[in-house]
């Protein structure tokens, strides 16, 4: 196993993520348990020590399962993180009954590690309001032992989280951001990488192989790679691709079954970053997968908008999302005035016609539109898991 150095712990690079565990093949939906044990157990025998939860993941049980699974571990060979969601939607945040949920749930007394959950566009409010002390909170439970290190994950902007680390920078030890080689330039995972690492932030991986996207790659795409390194799955490769990032430290992995589970630990038994060339033909499969529209970013088409539409974010927006149906590109329209979402666009044409491009911009925003109608509404999933994670501190 490849291991990384953080603050005196030795951590093993790959993390097992628990946001998609293994489910009962009865059609339940519930987590299968013996399996998510079967997996812990032969993680931890080739050398996995880290594993992350979080409160909302698989409708508030995921802490559950993972807990019972790591009790068959020593507590002191394995690091536990887990996140508070103040990225839901809710009247009113309490830290503190959230967190000593949490760790009755786990089963533990501390959290190695600790996150706030998904700071974006919407939920930097919530972490930055005075009201709830989120982070004050937390850094108490850090003094008093209770978290041995506090980061956090960010779905947002670059904007959002320049904002959050001016506030925070200072008191927050790593930062989980989505890294993969498609949002390298996709989602300008580049600049967050490099802004991170300027600022000495160490960086955890989270969708390293964007929800399995990039695991089942197209014939022809399989048979570049597979030449290059046969043998080796395509999943392999993004983690391989990740392995040349120095400033990464945590590579998490949503693994749902055991071929999973073996096929990773094959992949971090020894760093082997890819070669220049590999990388230069991984990239270039990244570029073919995007079915973008050509905005340059050039603003000639905003003056002119009568609803002040931001129309170049919009456009990238769209571009996200025309590669694979995108959560994510969802929460991040849900934060926007509803003026300044895509579907705010009256069709008036003044923007196509001066674009240099020549993009009819007013029929991309509206497909775009009708595509975003198919995405659950971030606010309701957000009632949807509060609710189910009710009912589970009623089961408590």
């Amino acid at each position: 196993m490849i291991y990384t150095e953080f603050k005196e712990k030795r951590l093993s690079l790959l993390g097992f993520g628990a946001m998609r565990l293994p489910l009962r093949k009865d059609g339940s939906g519930t987590v299968d348990e013996d399996l998510v044990c079967e997996m812990v157990r032969f993680g931890a025998e080739h050398g996995i020590n880290y594993y992350d939860t979080a409160y909302p993941y698989h409708n508030a049980t995921s802490e559950i399962v993972l807990g019972r699974a790591l009790k068959q571990l020593p507590r002191d060979s394995y690091y536990l993180a887990t996140k508070y969601p103040g990225h839901q939607i809710a009247d009113r945040y309490d830290p503190a009954a959230v967190f000593e949920e949490q760790l009755k749930k786990c089963g533990v007394d501390y959290f190695d590690f600790y996150l706030l959950h998904n700071v974006y566009e919407n939920s930097i409010k919530t972490y930055m309001d005075p009201r709830w002390g989120i982070v004050e909170y937390f850094l108490e439970q850090k003094r008093l032992g209770r978290i041995r290190h506090l980061g956090f994950s960010c779905h947002g902007q670059m904007d959002t989280l320049v904002k959050f680390l001016d506030r925070y920078g200072d008191v927050m030890e790593f930062c989980q951001i989505q890294l993969n080689y498609l949002d390298w330039t996709l989602q300008d995972a580049k600049g967050k990488y490099e802004m991170l690492t300027e600022r000495g932030i160490p960086v955890w991986v989270m969708e390293p192989v964007r929800g399995g996207g990039l695991a089942g790659l197209d014939a022809a795409s399989a048979a570049r790679l597979e030449q290059l390194r046969p043998g080796e799955s395509p999943a392999s490769w993004a983690f391989r691709w990740l392995q040349g990032l120095p400033n990464v430290k945590m590579i998490l992995s949503g693994m749902s079954d055991m071929a999973q589970m073996e096929d990773n630990v094959r992949t971090f038994r020894q760093r082997s970053p890819l070669t220049e060339e590999e990388n230069r033909v991984l990239l270039d499969i990244a570029e073919g997968m995007k079915d973008s529209v050509p905005c340059t970013a050039c603003r000639y088409c905003c003056g002119d908008c009568p609803m002040g539409l931001d129309i170049p974010v919009l456009l990238s927006l769209y571009n996200d999302m025309r590669v694979t149906p995108s959560f994510n590109v969802g929460m991040t329209i849900d934060s926007l005035e509803e003026g300044k979402r895509p579907s705010a666009c009256i069709g008036c044409g003044s923007c196509a016609r001066i674009c240099p491009q020549k993009i009819n911009i007013p029929e991309e925003l509206n497909t775009f539109s009708k595509m975003l109608e198919k995405v659950p509404h971030w606010a309701d999933l957000s009632r949807e898991r509060e609710e189910a994670a009710r009912k589970v501190r009623e089961g408590l």
